[in-house]
């Protein structure tokens, strides 16, 4: 039989523990979780253990499996640390099951509020609290048979993600499986006051006014070709054409005729110029649609730049953070997974007070695994400080 391709994790693999005693009381309040079948009173791991584990998962590069996680809770150094005893593969699996995922959106809410913006104030007032909308696949096997997507061999779950773009920061989250209405999940995820961007997997009109009377306000793009009444132009000034607007008008209907009605309050849209063109080879002119009369054209375009805030999330938290590998099968567990995945990346942000990169990344994962020294660790976070914040990448 071929040896496993898997090394072995060692104690000498998880220094830098002093980063996780200071956390404990992030996950304290989740220790009785999930305990109600225990009527034998014989459980020997707990949510918050579990939470922790899971969280070791993405700050050991080492660790890249359910059963390299599973060997970690052998280790002296953990169970001193993390109060996390031997675990068997069964009790790991298990907990993913009983475990409330929802409960850790507490922690994920709690590490938000910390944060600050990195804008220029004119800006952060304008676009206070703009949130960028999307989702995003992960993989999963074919046995995992509630991550419907496309056909039966082919699988998938998606996590939902709410970004604030101001502060670069994740607000809400849900994960469905792969075919699951990203609208749907919208409406979960909306609160009141929010000012929502989205692209048009989101665009539809019944949403549109469900979202307006919240109230909150959105940004999304439509169809080019989407037919819409115009009650009143609206003068296109200089600084709006430099930032690729060419129409402002007020809508009175939204839809053709014989489908919608007229609208209870004028929405607006914009049109923007890009350098992009479509697969026919014509210009692509997004067409933006939102009930923010009050914003200038210009900071309309801008939102909708932002709007790539999410993407750009999705790929530090899939390639960087390293959930595309999921160490569970169900749907809970999946959440779970994601989740902590989120609270990972918020504490590295509070650690360097700064949206986080995969240089900062990679100095603490030197660091936990015993390549750097403490020393090293605040030089490169006192480097950072010195920095000016990076521009948005749109």
């Amino acid at each position: 039989m071929a040896a496993s391709t898997h090394a072995s994790v060692t104690e000498q693999d998880l220094q830098g523990f002093k980063y996780f005693r200071a956390l404990g009381s992030l996950f304290a309040h989740l220790h009785a979780a999930g305990t109600e079948r225990d009527r034998a009173g014989n459980r020997q791991l707990f949510y918050d253990q579990y939470a922790a584990v899971v969280r070791l998962y993405f700050f050991s590069p080492t660790v890249t499996s359910l059963r390299g996680l599973q060997q970690t809770t052998t280790l002296t150094k953990v169970h001193q640390r993390l109060g996390v005893g031997r675990t068997s593969l069964g009790s790991l699996s298990e907990a993913a099951q009983v475990c409330d995922a929802a409960l850790l959106q507490e922690v994920i809410a709690e590490l938000g509020s910390r944060l600050r913006p990195h804008v220029p104030v004119a800006e952060q007032a304008a676009l206070q609290h703009l949130t960028a909308m999307d989702g995003s696949l992960l993989p999963a096997l074919p046995k995992m048979a509630w991550a419907l997507w496309q056909e039966a061999q082919q699988r998938a779950a998606k996590m939902h993600v709410a970004v604030e773009v101001l502060r670069q920061v994740p607000v809400g989250a849900t994960v469905t499986a792969g075919n699951a209405s990203e609208r749907a999940e919208l409406r979960r995820l909306v609160r009141p006051g929010g000012f929502y961007v989205m692209d048009r997997g989101y665009a539809d009109y019944a949403l549109f006014q469900e979202l307006h009377d919240l109230p909150c306000s959105f940004l999304v793009r439509v169809q080019y070709h989407a037919a819409y009444e115009v009650q009143e132009e609206r003068p296109v000034s200089a600084a709006a054409e430099a930032a690729g607007a060419y129409r402002d008008c007020l809508l009175r209907r939204l839809g053709t005729p014989h489908q919608t009605r007229v609208l209870p309050q004028p929405f607006r849209v914009v049109g923007l110029t890009t350098d992009q063109t479509r697969p026919d080879g014509t210009p692509d002119r997004p067409v933006l649609v939102t009930n923010r009369l009050d914003v200038e054209a210009e900071l309309v375009a801008l939102a909708f730049r932002y709007r790539w805030a999410v993407e750009l999330f999705f790929r530090w938290l899939k390639c960087v953070v390293g959930c595309r590998h999921l160490i569970s099968q169900c749907a809970n567990g999946v959440s779970i997974q994601v989740y902590v995945a989120l609270i990972a990346s918020l504490l590295i942000s509070l650690w360097v007070g700064r949206p986080p990169t995969k240089r900062t990344d990679e100095m603490l994962c030197f660091y936990l695994s015993g390549w750097a020294r403490e020393a090293e660790v605040v030089a490169h976070i006192n480097q950072l400080h010195r920095r000016a914040p990076p521009p948005c990448k749109c």
